[in-house]
């Protein structure tokens, strides 16, 4: 008897590893918030996925993901000014994005940082989103839908 139970606690332990490794080789996940930029580290080849939910991709494949919801950024000050924005990604402009950051995984971006002080950190795409809020130049894949000042 104990040794059918530790033969189905061996089968059952083989199934699911197969099935985690299945995972998080062939799938990824996005929120009906986000898009994911893919990009086939052999070919070169990048798209976006859209709409939210499964997508299943190999294992060369790379996935980043983007919030496209509203976001407010701000520019963050002991000073009595106050200027912020409300910010959106324009994912037809996912391409352009990409030319101008890059292709990397945005979420790890200012991460690793030490700025006590403010209780609002920018960190990952907000991060991003902040920089090209308040450019000088303006960049097709951002769209600045309200600007506040004070």
């Amino acid at each position: 008897m104990k040794s059918k139970n530790k033969w189905l606690v061996g089968i059952s332990t083989t199934i699911f590893a197969i099935l985690l490794l299945s995972y998080f080789i062939f799938l990824n996940y996005t929120e009906p918030t986000e898009i994911g930029i893919a990009r086939n580290i052999f070919t070169g080849k990048m798209w976006m996925q859209e709409g939210g939910g499964w997508h299943r991709t190999a294992p060369w494949v790379l996935v980043a993901k983007i919030d496209t919801r509203p976001m407010r950024v701000a520019i963050t000050t002991a000073g009595h000014g106050f200027n912020a924005r409300l910010v959106q990604f324009n994912c037809k402009e996912w391409r352009s994005f990409v030319e101008t950051e890059g292709f990397r995984y945005w979420w790890w971006t200012n991460r690793i940082s030490y700025n006590f002080g403010y209780d609002e950190e920018y960190r990952g795409m907000k991060d991003i989103m902040r920089g090209y809020a308040f450019a000088t130049k303006e960049y097709p894949f951002i769209k600045i839908l309200e600007q506040y000042t004070q």
